[in-house]
This record gives C-alpha cells, sequence and structure tokens, in this order.
C-alpha cells in the first residue's frame, strides 16, 4: 500500500476521487462534504493550507482523508477534517487501510504541531490515537417524498398552519447564485450578530457558487422587495439523483418573525430538494431537544448520530467551542457591535476556529 499527501490537486485527481467516492461501497460513510472541491473553497475564501492523504493499492484508490490547518494567533493550530462541513471524515475499503491514512494524519499533526486533530465522522473509527470524542450533536434528517404534494400531505397541521400565516404577507421565493448573493449575505451577517456568532467572509459563499455552480444555490425570501430570509443549499455533488440536500446556512432577519418568513422558506427548501431529485434533506447538526432540534423535527426529521473523534496533543477539546461558558460575556458584546464591524472583524476571528 502506498500512502500519500497532496496539497494541491489537478483536475485529474479530483476526477479520481470522485470516482472513487461516487463508487464506494459503503455509500452513508460518503457524503456531499467529501468532494475535493472543497478544499479549493477552503484555501480560497478561508485561507487554510489544505492536506489530501490518499492510499493506493496497486495504483488503484482504496482510502481517502481531506484535512485543513486551521490556524491563528488567537487560538492556535488545528487540523480538521473539515471545518465549515459537518461529515468530511475518512473513507476507506478496509481496516488496515483505515489504520495507514490515520498513522499518516497523527504524524502531520505532529508535524504541524498542533492542538489536536479533529475528524468528522458518522461513525465512529477506531485507532490508538483517537482517544477523545464528541457525539452530543445528532444530524437531523429528513427522508422526503417523491412529490411536494406527499410533502405537504405529510406535514402536522400546526406546521402547515404556519406555513400558510406566512403566505398571508404576499413573501415570494427567489432562486439564484452570486447574482443574489449579496442580499443574501447582508440577511446572514445581521443574524449572526444577533446571535452573537463572527460572521463568515461574504467570500466563503461565493466560491463555493463558484465551485459547485451545478448544485450550489441561494434561496432569498422578499418581503415588499426587501430581502428578509435566505439560505445556502448544496445538493449532492457525487449522485445525480436520491442523494442528499444540505442547508449549511440560514438565516432570517429577527423583526421580520411575525411574518412566519422561516417555516415558509424551509417549506420551499424542502420542496426545492425535491425538485432538484433528492431523496433526503439535511438540517444540519444540533443538541437533542435544543431548540433547533425541536425546529428540525416538526417537519419529521430524525436523529442520526455523528462522531467527532479527536487525537490530541495538548488542551482541552471544548476549550474554543462557541458554546463554552467562557464565551458568554464575549457574545453579549458582540451582540451590541454594529453591523458592519461585524462583517470588518469577524471573517479574520472565525476562520481560526476549527
Amino acid at each position: 500500500m502506498q500512502i500519500q499527501i497532496h496539497e494541491q490537486l489537478d483536475e485529474t485527481l479530483i476526477a479520481e476521487i470522485r470516482s472513487y467516492l461516487q463508487g464506494h461501497a459503503d455509500a452513508d460513510a460518503v457524503s456531499s462534504d467529501h468532494d475535493p472541491r472543497w478544499m479549493s473553497v477552503l484555501k480560497n475564501a478561508l485561507d487554510h493550507r489544505t492536506f489530501v492523504i490518499i492510499a493506493r493499492d496497486e495504483n488503484q484508490l482504496v482510502g481517502y482523508l481531506p484535512l485543513a490547518l486551521v490556524s491563528s494567533r488567537l487560538f492556535g493550530r488545528f487540523l480538521v477534517s473539515l471545518p465549515y462541513l459537518n461529515l468530511a471524515g475518512l473513507v476507506a475499503d478496509d481496516e488496515t487501510t483505515k489504520e495507514a491514512l490515520l498513522d499518516e494524519a497523527s504524524d502531520l499533526a505532529r508535524v504541524h504541531d498542533v492542538q489536536y486533530m479533529e475528524l468528522r465522522h458518522g461513525e465512529g473509527v477506531t485507532h490508538d490515537n483517537l482517544t477523545q470524542q464528541r457525539d452530543e450533536k445528532v444530524r437531523m434528517v429528513l427522508d422526503l417524498p417523491t412529490d411536494s404534494d406527499a410533502l405537504w400531505s405529510n406535514l402536522k397541521a400546526k406546521v402547515r398552519n404556519q406555513i400558510r400565516k406566512g403566505d398571508k404577507f404576499d413573501l415570494s421565493m427567489h432562486w439564484g447564485g452570486l447574482d443574489i448573493v449579496d442580499d443574501f449575505y447582508n440577511v446572514f451577517a445581521i443574524n449572526m450578530r444577533d446571535l452573537g456568532t463572527p460572521v463568515y467572509p461574504r467570500n466563503l459563499f461565493t466560491e463555493i457558487l463558484r465551485t459547485f455552480p451545478e448544485t450550489a444555490e441561494l434561496g432569498i425570501v422578499r418581503h415588499e422587495g426587501q430581502a428578509i430570509a435566505g439560505a445556502l443549499l448544496i445538493h449532492d455533488p457525487l449522485r445525480t439523483s436520491g442523494g442528499i440536500t444540505q442547508v449549511p446556512s440560514a438565516s432570517t432577519l429577527r423583526q421580520f418573525n411575525h411574518t412566519n418568513a422561516n417555516m415558509w422558506m424551509y417549506h420551499h427548501l424542502l420542496c426545492r430538494a425535491i425538485e432538484r431529485g433528492a431523496g433526503r434533506f439535511d438540517f444540519g447538526r444540533s443538541s437533542e431537544d435544543s431548540g433547533t432540534y425541536r425546529f428540525k423535527k416538526q417537519w419529521g426529521a430524525l436523529p442520526i448520530p455523528t462522531v467527532w473523534q479527536y487525537h490530541v496533543r495538548r488542551g482541552d477539546i471544548n476549550a474554543v467551542r462557541p458554546d463554552s461558558p467562557k464565551y458568554k460575556r464575549r457574545i453579549e458584546t458582540w451582540q451590541k457591535l454594529p453591523v458592519w464591524v461585524t462583517r470588518l472583524v469577524g471573517p479574520s476571528i472565525v476562520r481560526g476556529i476549527p
């Protein structure tokens, strides 16, 4: 077996990796997060140094592990598979290959002197260096029917009534890409400020839209001409039908909560996923019984475990988490800042958070 590390991916290698992922025997272990084109997104938009570790047997690709070096003076150094994404961990044909890839990744963590390496898995893998894990959050995933009428029939009466309330405010849904990224980002930046969270750079979304023009799109909800809600959808680039549509980023302006724009928008997001041939809709990760968990559950989504595993070299895996109690006062301060300040400062902060 041969193990290789690549920092630069040419079109031939990208095509080979995508072909390997598409044909992998364990389809549940592979997600759109594994698409190797994400490496250029993370490099160009967040300035991360990226590494792809692959295993070959008789020149055939038999294993794949993408990693990004997340580094900042404020927080430290980490290897992550992959930041911004939920499920981009190890993919391999057998246990021997998994161990070889993890040996190489552990050595990479030593070479770059990271505090820890974080692998984002659906199911955990076994390796002596993976000594800690976080599994308190679950992905909320909805099995989609074949048409929007069936989706409507499957919804509970309370959910349908909330969607109908949105109809009364004459909301409109608009789909697009780079042409509406400013509208999306304006809503997103305000919402992140209100949550007390540093905002990703606008360039992250433009890079996603440019890199995945066939599968990434934005949806914007307008009220009286103003953008009041928006979402980024990623349709599965590894499968032409039956795959999973994800919504990695979505926001609604709080002052328009009375319009039920968020419920109205999510109904349209689900219908759009059906229209694009998706078999499932991934609402993202939530802590069980949290507010976001209950929001997703009302649509019929069911929890799927996630296991984020850690090779810890020093420090605490919880130290830089946004939900750490030590950040409570900083969050409250951030919520009081003008949005233009958070848009200016936020991207340089968030790029250093694993």
